[in-house]
């Protein structure tokens, strides 16, 4: 405990100092602002600022990065009980029951309880990753180079087949990212691959274009092809957003639940927030006395997944910041910048980077704060946010993503491959695949190929090294299990639907 308090007080050493605190407010207030519009989402917005990170020490760049990503958890749901359009892709179910409380009148009630329901899920999630990460790090102190391949294998197919929509395409596009994360020269032998004899693909595709394009400019393109929003926003006071007491005991058990079940679902690579609200939300419909009442104006259908999405966005620093393993698409990002800056991400991160570890827990704490203080009192300019056409905004945001590509390189060839990517990750929507597993497929990929090299040079080159450890073999069979009931699933489900 003593030495948990001590890490935590160089932590706070680190992210008290004027600069990151100067970036974590401007991290969390951009990913409010961002979770707020719909249709953009963190995604977009930490890759918009990736190039940004170039010229700022590693520490206050994830400060900022992370600022955005649980930013975007607390302005989400803003959009969805205002207007029932999500500002991000897991306030979807925040929708179904509090857009009704809106229609009601309710639109005050519904949105200061999901801040401190968002505050709660937070901060327990936050107690949970100080408590358990020195001790999962300490797990994969001794993993082998073939158990990183196993588990790394592990996370990329769950990650494909615990996506929404068809697992199938998931799994195709873990493969095209690992496909595509294979272009530039390679480590081992120093040869071309997949360059085509150009220069600029020498060291591989950039990943700020990469992103930028798949999950910024699709969406772009995706929102002025949908047109823009000019619907009426409900009328919100401060009056208003005081809850009654039967508000609040309603959403105590709840947000308990939420953020327990949060909290689990975070941890666990390949799920993510979107996966942790709805699942609060089925639990809390299937607990309930009077399950009719929910997608009628529930306080409990807002509380549950919107504690549950912040819990799961805090404790999704675990397996990435200890493990080297991305949650979702996000989580990967964060892995690529640590990499970019030269950081190896793992199990001696603690160790070899105390003070940016701690210091990132440290900004947790303070970043939430702020939220919670700038949440309430800012929720009018939201509303006359939510009333600015989309065809106005987008264009402008399209103008700041083409000038951040090209500040990295400053090489034009990186803004076509944004562009490129940008009609790419739109006609993949268009068709129901995700881009998020191509991301994660992208930044594991390399490192996959890398332990699987590792571990055959140490073996002599004997396939059995892989089963022959528990960790790899045990692993190895839930990667096996998991495709065989994916697959099988996929094909039962679309004999149903077949006449």
């Amino acid at each position: 405990m003593q030495e948990m308090i001590a890490n935590l007080a160089m932590g706070f050493d680190t992210a008290t100092t004027p600069m990151n605190l100067l970036y974590c407010f401007f991290g969390v207030f951009l990913g409010t602002f961002v979770g707020v519009l719909p249709g953009i989402g963190s995604l977009a917005a930490i890759s918009m600022l990736m190039p940004l990170t170039f010229y700022v020490p590693p520490d206050t760049a994830l400060i900022m990065l992370a600022g955005i990503y649980y930013g975007t958890q607390y302005g989400g749901s803003t959009a969805a009980i205002l207007l029932n359009l999500p500002g991000t892709p897991s306030s979807a179910v925040v929708c179904l029951d509090g857009y009704p409380m809106a229609k009601q009148g309710r639109a005050g009630v519904a949105l200061a309880m999901t801040t401190f329901a968002s505050f709660i899920g937070a901060t327990f999630g936050i107690i949970v990753l100080t408590m358990f990460a020195e001790m999962l790090a300490q797990v994969g102190m001794s993993f082998a180079a073939a158990d990183y391949f196993a588990l790394m294998l592990l996370g990329l197919v769950a990650s494909s087949t615990l996506a929404a929509g068809s697992p199938l395409k998931g799994i195709a596009m873990v493969l095209v990212g690992i496909l595509l994360g294979q272009v530039g020269t390679d480590v081992q032998t120093g040869l071309p691959r997949y360059t085509f004899g150009s220069l600029s693909l020498a060291d591989g595709i950039s990943l700020v274009a990469l992103s930028m394009g798949l999950f910024g400019v699709s969406e772009v393109i995706s929102n002025i092809a949908g047109g823009g929003h000019a619907g009426s926003v409900y009328r919100v006071t401060l009056r208003s957003l005081i809850p009654t007491r039967k508000d609040v005991r309603e959403s105590a058990a709840p947000a308990a639940r939420g953020t327990m079940l949060g909290s689990l679902i975070g941890a666990l690579p390949g799920t993510g927030t979107n996966i942790a609200s709805f699942m609060a939300y089925v639990v809390e419909k299937r607990v309930a006395k009077n399950p009719k009442k929910f997608g009628t104006g529930a306080v409990e259908g807002v509380v549950a997944p919107e504690s549950a999405n912040n819990a799961a966005a805090q404790t999704a620093f675990v397996p990435t910041m200890t493990l080297g393993i991305p949650g979702d698409a996000v989580m990967a990002l964060l892995l690529g910048v640590l990499i970019m800056h030269g950081i190896q991400p793992g199990p001696r991160l603690i160790e070899a980077q105390p003070t940016l570890f701690w210091g990132l827990i440290a900004s947790f704490w303070i970043g939430n704060i702020i939220l919670v203080i700038l949440n309430l009192p800012l929720i009018g300019l939201w509303v006359r946010l939510l009333s600015v056409p989309r065809q106005i905004l987008m264009p402008a945001i399209l103008v700041f993503m083409c000038i951040g590509v090209y500040s990295v390189n400053l090489n034009v060839f990186d803004v076509w491959v944004m562009i490129a990517f940008g009609v790419m990750g739109f006609t993949m929507i268009r068709f129901g695949f995700e881009p998020a597993p191509l991301i994660l497929g992208f930044i594991l990929g390399p490192l996959v190929e890398q332990y699987l090299t590792r571990a055959l040079l140490i073996s002599g080159g004997d396939p059995m090294v892989f089963v022959q450890r528990p960790i790899s073999a045990g692993l190895l069979a839930a990667t096996a299990i998991l495709l065989i009931v994916t697959v099988y699933g996929s094909l039962r489900r679309r004999r149903k639907v077949e006449p």
